[in-house]
């Protein structure tokens, strides 16, 4: 029989061939989606509770609980209800589109808007490509920006949340829990994580968002946040033309905030509200509290009830460094210095000889 013949005649090679479709690509996204119960508000939405959305909200990190498609149109959540979409249309849009995000990926709230019935939450920079208007603008026919085929993709996502009626005034926090299905904002910032080291007094100014003379910056930061502006101006009342540095927050008609900083302490606050007199405070709020990472031990005494020649002043004398585990003495016998060798001596002696031949 030929070779070839006895090749083809030899066990066949079997393969099994996967076909990768929709439903086979991605799971059910929806499992274990269960609707909020969170009790807000009926006022309505007012600009004092949308700028503190906006600034409490903007930047927050977190983590998706699901997969969340990529690009427009994203998703709508029914406050305290379900999404506008089943298992079956996310599968579509995440196969067909792209996932922005899967479950358990970091992701960022880059922009929020508050409308009439809706609130508007953009993550990993929204569902549109930035400047979208100025790619059908040229000039010399020169786009000022591509046309989004190469290489130029949204990054992000939109989750719409949806009310009955007007957007009420939700906190921060109500709205986090409103987006529990689809959102985890669970973990602490560092700034919130610093703020639970610090003794109560002062950790219920910083959660009020209130300043206190004595603070440091760090604290202000957890409290008020990043300054609108900063200021540095050379003292006029210091003889030795100390320089001090100021945060302002707020802008007319808003309440403004001026917080003076001597090196790394707040020294002044002053508060100017609209029709109100300016409220200056000079004084310390701290009732002496110093933050621990600020204050360093530079020398280590002697141990204080220790009298000399006892066996705790003793113990207190730092003690040379050595190569025996703690408790272990040296032998007797080895302590002792070795008996010279009285034939090394005469072999030496005999080789310093001076050469008579």
């Amino acid at each position: 029989m030929p070779a070839c013949a006895q090749a083809v005649a030899g066990p066949q090679v079997q393969r099994d061939v996967f076909v990768v479709g929709r439903e086979t690509a991605i799971g059910d996204p929806l499992i274990g989606f269960k609707p909020t119960r969170v009790e807000f508000t009926q006022e309505p939405m007012d600009l004092a509770g949308k700028r503190e959305l906006v600034r409490m909200l903007l930047m927050e990190q977190g983590f998706a609980h699901r997969a969340l498609p990529l690009g427009a149109p994203g998703l709508v959540l029914h406050a305290n209800g379900k999404l506008t979409v089943g298992s079956k249309e996310l599968q579509t849009l995440l196969y067909k589109g792209g996932m922005c995000a899967g479950a358990g990926d970091r992701i960022m709230v880059t922009d929020i808007v508050i409308l009439g019935d809706r609130i508007n939450i953009d993550i990993n920079g929204g569902p549109y490509l930035p400047h979208r208007f100025l790619r059908h603008i040229s000039i010399n026919n020169m786009p000022l920006a591509g046309d989004g085929q190469v290489g130029e993709l949204p990054t992000g996502t939109r989750i719409t949340l949806l009310f009955e009626g007007q957007t009420p005034r939700v906190s921060a926090s109500e709205l986090k829990a409103l987006l529990e299905p689809l959102l985890d904002f669970g973990l602490k910032s560092s700034e919130q994580a610093f703020a639970d080291t610090l003794p109560d007094p002062i950790k219920k100014a910083v959660e009020e968002h209130e300043v206190l003379v004595g603070m440091n910056r760090r604290m202000v930061l957890a409290a008020l946040g990043q300054p609108e502006s900063k200021l540095r101006e050379r003292a006029t009342e210091s003889s030795d033309g100390e320089v001090f540095e100021e945060w302002i927050y707020g802008h007319t008609p808003q309440t403004i905030r001026f917080v003076r900083f001597r090196g790394d302490r707040v020294v002044l606050m002053k508060t100017a509200a609209l029709g109100k007199p300016i409220e200056v405070r000079d004084k310390d709020q701290m009732a002496g509290y110093r933050d621990p990472a600020l204050i360093h031990e530079v020398s280590l005494g002697d141990t204080p009830g220790a009298t000399k020649g006892t066996a705790d002043a003793e113990a207190a004398q730092p003690k040379a460094p050595s190569l025996r585990a703690p408790g272990e003495r040296p032998d007797s016998e080895n302590s002792k210095p070795a008996a010279p060798d009285p034939t090394v001596k005469k072999s030496f002696a005999a080789n310093n000889l001076p050469n008579l031949m």
